[in-house]
């Protein structure tokens, strides 16, 4: 049975309790996170619902040491590309390691997180 593929509320409702879905092509098996209406890959509309581990490795990061005005007071951060096990890349913030700790490659595991109020993505090393 196929499912309607999530929205990015819903995607970040569920984030903000600590579980990071995604979905997977009925058709092809091609994963994916939201939101997409049609895969990628094969252009099916054949969405499932995929519950992901959260872990993964760091693939690439950068520190943020001038921030945009709306997050100017969060400065300096980091942000990182996490490729998770499941095979979808997602950006989040890395908490919970030092700037001289990150390095591509880095094992890392999701950690929801609160940034004004709001669900956001968040890593720390696994």
């Amino acid at each position: 049975m196929t499912e309607a593929g999530p929205t990015l509320k819903g995607f970040f409702e569920e984030a903000r309790q600590g579980r990071l879905v995604g979905m997977r092509c009925g058709r092809c098996g091609n994963p994916a996170i939201p939101p997409r209406e049609f895969c990628d890959a094969c252009g099916e509309r054949a969405w499932q619902r995929l519950p992901l581990s959260g872990r993964g490795r760091i693939a690439s990061y950068t520190v943020i040491r001038v921030a945009p005005a709306r997050h100017a007071g969060d400065a300096p951060y980091a942000i990182a590309v996490v490729r998770l096990e499941e095979g979808v890349s997602l950006l989040g913030r890395v908490v919970g390691a030092p700037f001289e700790q990150l390095a591509v490659g880095l094992p890392v595991r999701f950690r929801p997180l609160l940034i004004q109020d709001r669900p956001a993505l968040g890593f720390e090393p696994a």
